[in-house]
C-alpha cells in the first residue's frame, strides 16, 4: 500500500518517462497549466529564455479587456503565484535584477486586473502583497543604481492607486542605499512644494469648487509625498521624522500610536512614548465596553517595564484581564508577583470570570487558561445566560467539559439546541440532533441534574414546544 501512495518518493521510482507522459495527460486541455510547464521548461534552459515567457503572459494579461469573474478569479491568481515563484526561485537564483524586473513589471499590472474584476475578497490585493515580498526576499541581491531606483519607486508611489506599492520603500531599502533614500526623500519634499500640476487637478473635475478641487488634490498629493518620508524616516532611524507625519490628535489613535510609542523606545525616548501612549489610552473609545486595543495596550506595557515601573505595570496588566479577561495579562501579572500574592490575584481572577459579562467571554478564558472546574461553576451558575448562538466558543467548551463536569457540558448543548429550534435555524438541525444525542450519552453520568429537566423532561419539552419541526426530529432517535 505504501507504494500507491502518493508522494514525491514513489514518483520519482516510476521513472521520468511515465511521468512525463502523466504530466502531459495531466495539463491536456488547461492552458493555464501547459503555459507553467512551458516556462519551467525554459527555465531550464536560462532565465532570458524563461523571462521572455513571462514577459509574452504580461503581455497578455495586459491586452485583455474580459471581465474576471469570482469563478475564474481563484484560478487566475493562482496562475499568478505561480509566475511569482517562478520569477523568484527559478529566475531570481541567478538573475535577480531580470527577476526584479518581472516583479516589476507584474505589479504594473495591478491597475487592469483591478478594473476587470471585483476584488472585495482580497485575493488580487493579496497576490499583489506576494510579489513585493518576492521583491523584498531579493532585494540584497539587486544591482541596480540607487538614484536610478529611487526615481523608479517615487514614479510607482505617485500612480498608486490600488495600493499595490504601498511597501516598496522598505522592501527595497538595501539596494536604494543611504543616497538612495536621500534622493527619495528630495522628491517627496519637491512634489510637496511644487504647484499642483493639471492631472492632479483633473482627478477632481467632478467637484465644482476649484478651492475644493485643489484642496482635494493637495491632500492627495501630500498624502503620496508624507508616506515617502515616513517611510525613509524610518529607514534612517528618524523618529521626529516619522512622528511629524502625524498631527497630535493622530497620534492619540489606537492604530498609530503604539507604532509611534515602539519607534520612541527604540530611540530610548521611554517618556515621550508613555505619553503618547497615555493620549491614546485617555480616548473615549478606551472606555468602550468592546473596544479591546491588545497593541496599544502591549505598548504601554513595554514603556512601563522601560522605565522600571512595577508597581503601574502590575496595574496595567490586572486592568486589561479585567476588561476583556486577556490570558496572557494575567499570566505575565502572576508572573511579576512574589509567592502567596500570585495565589491570592488568581483567586480574584476567577471571581472576576464567574461574573463576567457575556458568560461565553468568561468560557472562552476558562478554556484557554485552562480551568475546566471554573468553567463548570461558570455554567452552573448561570446556564440561563448562555447565548446558543454562540457554537464557535460552546462547542469546544461541551466537548471539554463532558468527561469531568457532564452536567454543565448538557446545560451548554441545550443551549444550542434551543437556539436551533426556537429561531428556526433548520441548517443547524444536524448539530441539534448530533448534541442532542450527546446529552443522551452524558445522562448516565448526572446523578443529579441540580434543578434543571432531568434529560427524558428535556425531551418531552422539545416535542411539546417544537414538534412539528419534523427537519429536526427525522434526524434524532428517541429511546
Amino acid at each position: 500500500m505504501a507504494r500507491k501512495t502518493l508522494n514525491k518518493k514513489n514518483l520519482v521510482e516510476l521513472g521520468g518517462d511515465v511521468l512525463a507522459e502523466l504530466l502531459l495527460e495531466a495539463v491536456k486541455g488547461d492552458a493555464a497549466r501547459q503555459r507553467r510547464v512551458r516556462m519551467v521548461l525554459s527555465a531550464d534552459q536560462s532565465p532570458q529564455d524563461a523571462a521572455a515567457d513571462v514577459r509574452k503572459r504580461f503581455a497578455s494579461i495586459r491586452r485583455s479587456g474580459s471581465f474576471i469573474s469570482w469563478k475564474t478569479q481563484k484560478k487566475f491568481a493562482k496562475e499568478l503565484i505561480d509566475l511569482i515563484t517562478l520569477i523568484e526561485m527559478r529566475i531570481g537564483s541567478d538573475s535577480p535584477d531580470l527577476a526584479f524586473e518581472l516583479l516589476w513589471d507584474l505589479l504594473h499590472l495591478a491597475p487592469g486586473i483591478h478594473e476587470r474584476t471585483d476584488d472585495s475578497n482580497g485575493l488580487i490585493g493579496d497576490v499583489m502583497n506576494d510579489a513585493m515580498e518576492a521583491i523584498a526576499r531579493i532585494s540584497p541581491r539587486i544591482t541596480k543604481d540607487p538614484i536610478e531606483l529611487a526615481e523608479m519607486i517615487f514614479d510607482a508611489l505617485r500612480d498608486n492607486g490600488y495600493g499595490e506599492f504601498d511597501h516598496v520603500v522598505p522592501a527595497l531599502a538595501e539596494p536604494l542605499g543611504r543616497s538612495g533614500l536621500e534622493r527619495l526623500k528630495a522628491l517627496a519634499e519637491e512634489m510637496c512644494a511644487a504647484p499642483l500640476t493639471e492631472a492632479q487637478l483633473e482627478i477632481y473635475d467632478f467637484v465644482s469648487d476649484p478651492e475644493r478641487q485643489k484642496e482635494l488634490a493637495r491632500d492627495r498629493r501630500d498624502h503620496t509625498a508624507k508616506m515617502i518620508l515616513q517611510d525613509v524616516a524610518d529607514l534612517q532611524g528618524d523618529v521626529d521624522a516619522w512622528l511629524a507625519r502625524y498631527t497630535a490628535e493622530q497620534l492619540t489613535y489606537h492604530t498609530i500610536a503604539p507604532d509611534a510609542a515602539g519607534r520612541l523606545l527604540a530611540a530610548g525616548r521611554a517618556e515621550e512614548a508613555l505619553q503618547v501612549v497615555e493620549n491614546a489610552l485617555d480616548r473615549d473609545t478606551h472606555d468602550s465596553t468592546w473596544f479591546d486595543p491588545p497593541e496599544l495596550d502591549e505598548a504601554h506595557f513595554a514603556c512601563l517595564e522601560a522605565l522600571g515601573r512595577e508597581e503601574d505595570l502590575r496595574r496595567a496588566l490586572w486592568a486589561r484581564f479585567e476588561r476583556c479577561l486577556c490570558p496572557d495579562a494575567l499570566r505575565r501579572l502572576l508572573k511579576r508577583l512574589p509567592d502567596f500574592d500570585d495565589v491570592e490575584a488568581e483567586d480574584r481572577a476567577r471571581e472576576v470570570v464567574l461574573s463576567f459579562t457575556p458568560i461565553e467571554a468568561g468560557l472562552a478564558f476558562c478554556l484557554s487558561w485552562p480551568d475546566l472546574a471554573l468553567a463548570a461553576q461558570l455554567v452552573l451558575s448561570r446556564s440561563a445566560e448562555i447565548d446558543g448562538d454562540a457554537y464557535e466558543i460552546l462547542t469546544p467548551a461541551a466537548e471539554a467539559l463532558s468527561s469531568a463536569h457532564p452536567l454543565a457540558a448538557v446545560l451548554v448543548w441545550r443551549s444550542m439546541i434551543e437556539f436551533a429550534l426556537e429561531r428556526a435555524r433548520s441548517s443547524r438541525y444536524g448539530h441539534a440532533a448530533r448534541h442532542l444525542a450527546a446529552c443522551a450519552e452524558a445522562d448516565a453520568a448526572i446523578g443529579d441534574y441540580a434543578g434543571h429537566p432531568e434529560h427524558h423532561v428535556f425531551i418531552q419539552d422539545l416535542q411539546n414546544a417544537h414538534g412539528r419541526k419534523s427537519a429536526f426530529w427525522g434526524r434524532v432517535t428517541v429511546s
